[in-house]
């Protein structure tokens, strides 16, 4: 009977372990269309299986930090504004040609980029119902993502861990990090080095309608705002570029500042046989800081493309910067205060620097980043660095 029990034991441990294989696959990057010669940082994409059993697959870009070192900060990057893949932030340069950016975080902190949640960027699912998720799967599936990647990559495990987000990611970046803490609270397997959270949260703007030397304040203040970039406040105003059903594109052929409007025939993007781009973005003036995003549709969906980042076949049919609107997402919690409130009641040593945003407050509501550090404010004191001046060429952040 015994030797029948070890017997099924061992089946079952051998069986997870085949399971565990085919539930992640990666492979290194060593190249990128319209990047000259082999990458300067060591980048991995890959899935990891979120999801069985609606065969839910999150992709992930990781790049290693160049300075190394089991010293250098893990970072988990979420992007803001819901659906959206994280080629906001990394890619410094326009199609066809790529640069590197010398600021990047990477430099110094290796970083896991997620195309979240299922069905943003190349995250994909095997059944309609694996895109039907919200805020808390998202949350528990992003968890069950970083858990497997770090098992699968046991040096990295001693690396010091910040959870980070910008906009609306940031609201689920604190019940990332509550998982993470039960973790450890409980021993569970991989013991994680939590160390931080980050965020620039975007929630529910509120004014008191009473107050009316207030509401002409607001009033002046948001005329103004109209005229920047609220994200890049250094520039001008101009077209948000996203790929959405039924955009309207401009016709192709039409001369810009002598470079024409990139259409996938023009550009000799490789989109396969007999496949159009559905839903190109509305092209930004070629002076546009967004310009970037508008050429990063096109990029992204060039089969030379795909083939580098090793996207399987079958599963997203065309890449899309934001999946605003269209895709099954519910909205599960309001406020995440009260996950902050269990991340610093904690007292597992993590950390909490949130930088507040205008708007972060709701009724009846504490400021989300300050309700974050009051229940241990004496203990993260030390904890912030003075706040350094940030620069863009001459201009003072």
């Amino acid at each position: 009977m015994i030797e029948r029990l070890l017997l099924l034991l061992c089946f079952l441990s051998l069986r997870q372990q085949v399971r565990a294989a085919t539930t992640s696959r990666s492979m290194a990057v060593t190249t990128l269309p319209g990047f000259h010669g082999r990458l300067p940082f060591h980048l991995e994409t890959g899935y990891v299986e979120v999801d069985e059993k609606n065969g839910a697959e999150l992709f992930y870009y990781f790049v290693e930090a160049e300075a190394g070192g089991e010293n250098a900060p893990f970072l988990l990057w979420l992007t803001g504004g819901g659906p959206v893949s994280f080629v906001i932030e990394p890619y410094n340069g326009t199609l066809p040609r790529l640069e590197i950016n010398p600021y990047s975080w990477t430099k110094v902190a290796n970083i896991l980029f997620v195309d979240s949640p299922v069905g943003a960027g190349f995250s994909f699912s095997r059944t309609p119902e694996g895109y039907n998720v919200g805020e808390v799967s998202t949350s528990l599936q992003l968890h069950e993502l970083l858990t497997k990647w770090l098992t699968d990559h046991p040096k990295f495990l001693a690396n010091p861990l910040y959870i980070g987000g910008d906009s609306y990611a940031a609201k689920i970046v604190p019940l990332i990090a509550q998982k993470i803490s039960e973790g450890i609270e409980a021993g569970r397997s991989p013991l994680l080095n939590l160390m931080m959270i980050l965020g620039h949260c975007q929630a529910q703007d509120y004014e008191n309608p009473a107050n009316l030397l207030c509401a002409q304040a607001l009033g002046t203040y948001n005329n103004l705002l109209s005229e920047v970039m609220r994200a890049h406040i250094l520039y001008d105003n101009c077209v948000f570029s996203s790929a959405r059903p039924g955009s309207v594109t401009d016709e192709p052929g039409v001369v810009v500042a002598g470079r024409k409007v990139l259409r996938e025939e023009e550009a000799g993007i490789e989109m396969g046989k007999n496949k159009r781009l559905k839903n190109p973005p509305v092209r930004p003036p070629l002076d546009c800081i967004n310009y970037g995003h508008y050429l990063s549709y096109f990029w992204a969906n060039d089969e030379r493309t795909r083939d580098a980042l090793g996207i399987k076949d079958g599963t997203v049919d065309e890449w899309v910067r934001c999946h605003d609107g269209y895709l099954p997402y519910t909205m599960d919690f309001r406020s995440s205060v009260k996950y902050h409130r269990n991340v610093t009641a904690n007292a597992t040593g993590a950390g909490v620097q949130r930088r507040p945003r205008r708007g972060d407050s709701a009724p009846g509501d504490a400021g989300v980043g300050e309700v974050a550090r009051l229940p241990r404010r004496r203990r993260l004191e030390g904890v912030a660095s003075p706040w350094p001046v940030c620069r863009i060429h001459s201009d003072i952040l």
